[in-house]
């Protein structure tokens, strides 16, 4: 195993604290800011490996997490990624807001996952133990074979940071891999230490980015109903958010629809006619997480889904 630091434009001490402290350490250095999608492309593109262990900074590991993963992978070629156990920092008996126990994706795009539905997340009480297949695994704690990583082109670079990893997981699964969750192997997340949670870039990502999935990946058939209800719950939560006192949570929306807008506009046209089916995914769901969460007040993931395949 290889440990390699991917410095992306840092303006503080950090990279010289590792060349200092952790001299064994191979150390990347990017001429700037590239977000994490391209950040992650442009580093990943300079390591040999059979292996890619995508790790955020803010991310505490277990003893012995790694090899669960790697085993978990070499059992079965089909499972082209996988993700550990995310659990919260400050709350270490509770999943994590960031991919918890393996990442679902409902009819209409809302992720979520087991242990977390929309901002609730569950105490661990071993609910999730099982390694099972899921729809996508957590950019923050991201197990994947570089060949699959690859073959699909990594990550979209346009996303720049939020949601790129569900895209990531979703292509892979149109190529026909599957996507794995692996409790075995136990990390703790900080999260929010590039973008806190409120903050208006991060929604403003968030949305749009979500979108751009949407149009990527979804057949034409279901862009044409998905979509426009997609933009009608964004507008409900834009303004219950400018009622509720939040001015920037509206306005953060409407920029990410109109940013969504112009890449069809300009970049993106050549999707609307792609995309695919959704048959055989795994880790989706015909249900409507807003409906469950919001109006029928459920809130973990086993009350909506009292069974789920064991694989």
């Amino acid at each position: 195993m290889e440990i390699v630091v991917a410095d992306n434009g840092s303006t503080d001490e950090s990279l010289a604290v590792v060349k200092q402290e952790f001299p064994s350490v191979r150390v990347i250095q990017l001429d700037r800011n590239y977000g994490f999608a391209e950040g992650y492309n442009r580093a990943l593109e300079q390591v040999s490996a059979d292996y890619f262990m995508i790790l955020n900074s803010d991310v505490a590991v277990e003893p012995g997490w790694i090899t669960p993963l790697v085993d978990l992978l070499e059992s079965d070629p089909n499972i082209a990624a996988c993700q550990p156990k995310i659990l919260s920092v400050q709350h270490p008996d509770r999943f994590d807001y960031a991919g918890a126990a393996g990442g679902w994706l409902d009819a209409f795009g809302y992720p979520f996952a087991r242990g977390r539905i929309f901002d609730h997340c569950e105490t661990d009480q071993g609910q999730y133990n099982d390694s099972a297949p899921i729809f996508w695994a957590s950019g923050a704690a991201l197990f994947i074979r570089a060949s699959v990583f690859r073959e699909v082109g990594g990550f979209d670079p346009f996303f720049f940071a939020h949601q790129e990893e569900i895209d990531l997981c979703w292509r892979i699964q149109r190529r026909g891999y599957k996507i794995y969750a692996c409790p075995e192997s136990v990390v703790h997340h900080l999260g929010g230490g590039t973008l806190p949670r409120g903050n208006s870039l991060k929604t403003y990502l968030n949305f749009r980015n979500n979108h751009l999935m949407l149009i990527k990946n979804l057949s034409f058939g279901r862009k044409c109903w998905v979509l426009p209800v997609r933009f009608a719950l964004d507008g409900l939560s834009a303004w219950k958010g400018l009622f509720g006192g939040d001015p920037g949570y509206f306005v953060s929306i409407a920029k990410a629809h109109w940013s969504v807008l112009i890449w069809l506009l300009t970049r993106g046209f050549k999707y609307v006619w792609g995309g695919s089916t959704l048959n055989g995914l795994e880790g989706l769901t015909r249900k409507n997480m807003v409906w469950e969460h919001f109006v029928r007040g459920r809130k973990r993931f086993a009350e909506i889904f009292p069974s789920t395949p064991k694989k």
